[in-house]
Protein backbone atom coordinates (compact mmCIF):
# COMPACT_ATOMS: atom_id res chain seq x y z
CA UNK A 1 0.00 0.00 0.00
CA UNK A 2 1.21 3.18 -0.94
CA UNK A 3 1.80 5.85 1.91
CA UNK A 4 -0.51 9.24 1.42
CA UNK A 5 2.73 11.04 2.01
CA UNK A 6 4.29 9.61 -1.03
CA UNK A 7 1.07 10.02 -3.14
CA UNK A 8 1.42 13.78 -2.22
CA UNK A 9 5.36 13.83 -3.23
CA UNK A 10 4.46 12.25 -6.59
CA UNK A 11 1.76 14.31 -7.27
CA UNK A 12 3.79 17.44 -6.35
CA UNK A 13 6.51 15.53 -9.13
CA UNK A 14 3.79 15.78 -11.46
CA UNK A 15 2.53 19.17 -10.77
CA UNK A 16 6.28 20.38 -10.77
CA UNK A 17 8.11 18.04 -13.77
CA UNK A 18 5.44 15.64 -15.33
CA UNK A 19 2.92 16.02 -18.24
CA UNK A 20 -0.14 14.70 -18.85
CA UNK A 21 -1.92 14.16 -22.08
CA UNK A 22 -5.50 13.82 -22.64
CA UNK A 23 -6.42 14.08 -26.44
CA UNK A 24 -9.46 13.23 -27.81
CA UNK A 25 -9.00 13.30 -32.32
CA UNK A 26 -9.98 11.65 -34.82
CA UNK A 27 -7.70 9.12 -36.40
CA UNK A 28 -7.37 7.41 -39.54
CA UNK A 29 -6.93 3.70 -39.60
CA UNK A 30 -6.81 0.76 -42.39
CA UNK A 31 -10.74 0.34 -42.05
CA UNK A 32 -11.91 4.14 -41.80
CA UNK A 33 -11.45 7.01 -39.58
CA UNK A 34 -12.14 6.81 -35.33
CA UNK A 35 -12.56 8.93 -32.89
CA UNK A 36 -9.36 7.90 -30.76
CA UNK A 37 -8.40 8.63 -27.11
CA UNK A 38 -4.35 9.39 -26.10
CA UNK A 39 -4.37 9.27 -22.18
CA UNK A 40 -0.57 9.09 -21.04
CA UNK A 41 1.19 10.59 -17.77
CA UNK A 42 5.05 11.27 -17.78
CA UNK A 43 7.64 12.59 -15.26
CA UNK A 44 10.96 13.63 -16.71
CA UNK A 45 14.08 14.46 -14.69
CA UNK A 46 17.61 14.19 -14.63
CA UNK A 47 17.60 12.71 -11.13
CA UNK A 48 16.82 8.78 -11.98
CA UNK A 49 16.74 7.66 -8.63
CA UNK A 50 13.41 9.72 -8.04
CA UNK A 51 12.43 8.33 -11.00
CA UNK A 52 13.27 4.58 -10.64
CA UNK A 53 11.58 5.44 -7.09
CA UNK A 54 7.95 6.80 -8.83
CA UNK A 55 8.54 3.24 -10.78
CA UNK A 56 8.71 1.14 -7.64
CA UNK A 57 6.25 2.84 -5.55
CA UNK A 58 3.54 3.11 -8.31
CA UNK A 59 4.42 -0.77 -9.13
CA UNK A 60 3.03 0.70 -13.32
CA UNK A 61 4.19 2.14 -15.84
CA UNK A 62 8.22 2.01 -17.59
CA UNK A 63 11.48 3.71 -16.56
CA UNK A 64 13.82 4.52 -19.77
CA UNK A 65 16.26 6.95 -21.13
CA UNK A 66 15.15 9.81 -22.94
CA UNK A 67 17.37 9.93 -25.57
CA UNK A 68 19.06 13.80 -25.89
CA UNK A 69 18.64 15.76 -28.77
CA UNK A 70 21.49 18.63 -29.70
CA UNK A 71 23.98 20.86 -27.57
CA UNK A 72 23.51 23.61 -25.79
CA UNK A 73 24.43 27.13 -27.20
CA UNK A 74 27.86 27.08 -25.24
CA UNK A 75 28.42 23.44 -26.92
CA UNK A 76 28.58 21.44 -23.96
CA UNK A 77 25.92 18.33 -23.84
CA UNK A 78 22.67 18.22 -22.12
CA UNK A 79 22.66 16.15 -18.64
CA UNK A 80 20.87 12.41 -19.54
CA UNK A 81 17.18 12.33 -18.93
CA UNK A 82 15.22 9.88 -17.90
CA UNK A 83 11.08 9.05 -18.03
CA UNK A 84 8.55 7.36 -16.09
CA UNK A 85 5.86 7.04 -18.34
CA UNK A 86 2.30 5.23 -17.95
CA UNK A 87 -0.86 4.90 -20.49
CA UNK A 88 -4.75 4.23 -20.58
CA UNK A 89 -5.48 2.54 -17.35
CA UNK A 90 -2.08 2.82 -15.43
CA UNK A 91 -2.99 6.47 -15.94
CA UNK A 92 -6.44 6.44 -14.31
CA UNK A 93 -5.21 4.42 -11.40
CA UNK A 94 -2.32 7.06 -10.45
CA UNK A 95 -4.90 9.45 -11.14
CA UNK A 96 -6.97 8.45 -8.43
CA UNK A 97 -4.40 8.19 -6.29
CA UNK A 98 -2.35 12.01 -6.75
CA UNK A 99 -5.90 13.65 -7.30
CA UNK A 100 -6.54 14.58 -3.22
CA UNK A 101 -3.05 16.61 -3.77
CA UNK A 102 -2.41 17.53 -7.27
CA UNK A 103 -3.15 21.72 -8.46
CA UNK A 104 -1.81 22.72 -11.40
CA UNK A 105 -2.21 19.19 -13.20
CA UNK A 106 -6.01 19.16 -11.70
CA UNK A 107 -7.83 19.08 -14.57
CA UNK A 108 -6.48 16.64 -17.07
CA UNK A 109 -6.49 14.30 -14.01
CA UNK A 110 -10.20 14.95 -13.58
CA UNK A 111 -10.59 14.07 -17.14
CA UNK A 112 -8.71 11.13 -16.93
CA UNK A 113 -11.12 10.05 -14.28
CA UNK A 114 -14.29 10.91 -15.43
CA UNK A 115 -13.36 9.74 -18.90
CA UNK A 116 -12.71 5.64 -17.06
CA UNK A 117 -16.04 6.33 -14.79
CA UNK A 118 -18.64 6.95 -17.43
CA UNK A 119 -21.71 4.79 -17.82
CA UNK A 120 -20.64 3.46 -20.71
CA UNK A 121 -17.37 1.53 -19.22
CA UNK A 122 -19.32 0.61 -15.88
CA UNK A 123 -20.26 -2.75 -17.65
CA UNK A 124 -16.77 -3.61 -17.27
CA UNK A 125 -15.66 -2.62 -20.75
CA UNK A 126 -17.43 -5.62 -22.23
CA UNK A 127 -18.37 -5.21 -26.19
CA UNK A 128 -21.70 -6.16 -26.48
CA UNK A 129 -21.11 -8.17 -29.91
CA UNK A 130 -24.49 -7.91 -31.70
CA UNK A 131 -24.45 -3.93 -30.36
CA UNK A 132 -21.11 -3.96 -32.39
CA UNK A 133 -22.21 -5.33 -35.26
CA UNK A 134 -25.61 -3.21 -35.75
CA UNK A 135 -23.28 0.08 -35.24
CA UNK A 136 -20.96 -1.43 -38.16
CA UNK A 137 -23.93 -1.63 -40.11
CA UNK A 138 -25.05 1.92 -39.38
CA UNK A 139 -21.91 3.01 -39.94
CA UNK A 140 -21.48 1.89 -44.06
CA UNK A 141 -25.08 3.40 -44.46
Amino acid sequence: MISDTDKAYIAGLFDGEGSIDFTKRKEKKKYGTYDCRRISMEITMTDSSVIRWVNEVLGCGTFSKKPRKGKRKDGTKYLMQYRWRCTFRDAYYVCLLIWPWSHTKLPKIQQIIEHYTTERLKKDNVVDFEEYKSLKKNEKR
